[in-house]
């Protein structure tokens, strides 16, 4: 049963890691229009930064990709963690609001970077 819910939150935390990637090459989605004026800032100052978001999206598409299958989950985890740690202190700084859902993801991917500990020693020994 753990397995089978893992896999359905790996399968949604990819999915949604693939809209986010997929968002910032395709502008799809609306920006919302009560944004704090610091996140807006911060935005600004990464859209000035030419190769930046391109890189995250596609760090964003490989992560999502890799996650939703369950052999290479725990490599999808390395890729994406960095990224998560960018989002973890945006909204910690600027957007506190977006926390609960950080919570959630961060329990998510931390569920699958401790499912697949053991794939990971061999980088640390």
């Amino acid at each position: 049963m753990k397995k089978i819910i893992l896999n359905i939150l790996s399968v949604l935390f990819g999915l949604l890691l693939l809209n986010g990637g997929f968002a910032k090459f395709f502008h799809y989605m609306p920006e919302p229009k009560d944004l704090p004026p610091a996140l807006m800032a911060d935005n600004a100052a990464f859209m000035e930064i030419a190769w930046l978001m391109p890189l995250v999206a596609v760090a964003e598409i490989l992560g999502g990709i890799l996650i939703i299958i369950p052999k290479t989950r725990a490599l999808g985890a390395v890729v994406i963690f960095p990224v998560m740690v960018g989002v973890a202190l945006t909204h910690a700084t600027v957007a506190p609001s977006g926390l609960p859902m950080v919570f959630v993801i961060w329990a998510i991917l931390l569920w699958i970077i401790f499912e697949n500990r053991k794939k990971y020693l061999p980088m640390i020994s």
